[in-house]
């Protein structure tokens, strides 16, 4: 497993330095104020409203721009926030190319707002296929939006690859990569070519499950002025003591990324081996139809694997309700392990039709692999599965 440079001491550091503080605090305080004292008026001393700026909020955005070596982050009060932040460089007629397999909410957004109300245009294509992408973009195309890998189904697009594609048509074309699955730890899409990288920060970068809020982060400075103007604007921005607790939990990103990864992997094997699944999706394994582009473009892997049961919904349904260790719940990138059955749960909004074409079926399992004692995970799944599927 190879790191990035210096990215712990970066995660512990940056943003955080003492001097800034009124008594040289370790640890940045959290400020509460809602408001700023001004000593003429229109002259305030650096912020004037929380809406508009944070000193905690300051704190974390210096610090999450650094993990993904970037210039510029704004975070806001969920990922949905923070995608609707940056869709919303687009103007009624624009035409986003989208990959055809993303976050449940992410395709709804799209899907129930931003074309309805905002009169904007999308076309949903297998992005694994840059000649898919070559055919999609229009004159009216402006962005690209993908996840790579996945969720569910953990594709792995070629990020320098779309990049290529969509400069060569038109250098004005934004593309904007979700790297919520992999956290700036294993895969930074900016060095990629990529011009916005959006986080849902409760994911890996908290990794507590216990704070909802997204991030946008990019090197342009015209992208970072529009989303200082959505902060204050629309004002979907986090509170002062969530920004605390996940500049707390960024302290750990490194070494909770190395564990979700050395658990994943050893439990995707097992699963591989497994009589009663069908297939197993994990971008680490070789098995993966886009391994090789996964090697190349990454660092290593998160605790995101997706399987097949041998079964239908009465099977996921008992196996799920027999795990022990692993909880059922949605969401994922915390330090416990959950599991969840995406056709009925975190994608029961996208339509039946395109779920069935996907491949997101009844059968289709989805587990965040946490970082508890790997032999308690792997004797959880067995327990389970042969319940679920007594004979093979």
């Amino acid at each position: 497993m190879s790191t990035f440079p210096h990215f712990g001491t970066a995660a512990i550091h940056v943003g955080q330095e003492p001097e800034q503080w009124d008594m040289n605090q370790v640890v940045p305080p959290i400020s509460m104020s809602s408001t700023y004292k001004q000593d003429n008026p229109g002259e305030p001393k650096g912020h004037d409203y929380s809406r508009a700026g944070n000193p905690t909020r300051d704190v974390l955005q210096k610090n999450l721009a650094a993990l993904e070596d970037a210039k510029h982050c704004q975070v806001f009060a969920s990922g949905l926030a923070a995608t609707s932040a940056i869709i919303n460089l687009l103007k009624t007629g624009d035409h986003i190319v989208c990959s055809d397999d993303v976050y449940g909410g992410t395709q709804r957004y799209i899907r129930r707002v931003a074309v309805p109300n905002h009169g904007l245009e999308v076309d949903s294509v297998d992005l694994t296929d840059v000649q898919n992408l070559e055919k999609s973009i229009k004159p009216n195309t402006k962005m690209i939006w993908f996840e790579s890998p996945s969720n569910p189904l953990l594709k792995v697009v070629d990020i320098a690859a779309v990049v290529q594609v969509a400069k060569k048509a038109n250098p004005e074309i934004v593309v904007v990569v979700d790297n919520t699955f992999m956290s700036p730890y294993f895969q930074r899409p900016l060095s990629l070519g990529a011009d916005v990288v959006v986080h849902s920060i409760t994911k890996y970068i908290n990794g507590h499950s216990d704070v909802v809020m997204g991030a946008v982060i990019t090197d342009s400075d015209e992208f970072q002025q529009h989303l200082f103007f959505m902060q204050l604007a629309v004002g979907a921005v986090p509170s002062p003591f969530d920004c605390f607790l996940v500049n707390r939990g960024l302290k750990t990103l490194h070494i909770r990324m190395k564990a979700h990864y050395e658990n994943a992997l050893a439990v995707a094997k097992y699963l591989e081996a497994n009589d009663r699944i069908e297939s197993v999706l994990y971008p680490a394994l070789p098995s993966h139809p886009q391994h090789e582009v996964h090697e190349k473009q990454t660092k290593g892997m998160s605790g995101m694997i997706s399987f097949y049961l041998k079964g239908e919904l009465q099977e996921s349904r008992a196996f799920l309700s027999a795990l022990k260790v692993f909880t059922l719940a949605e969401s994922l990138g915390g330090y416990e392990s959950l599991a969840e059955l995406p056709a009925i749960m975190t994608h029961a909004s996208v339509p039946a039709e395109t779920r069935a074409v996907l491949g997101i079926t009844d059968n289709l399992i989805r587990i965040s692999v946490g970082i508890e004692d790997l032999d308690d995970l792997v004797a959880d799944l067995d327990q389970a599965l042969k319940i679920a599927i007594p004979k093979v």
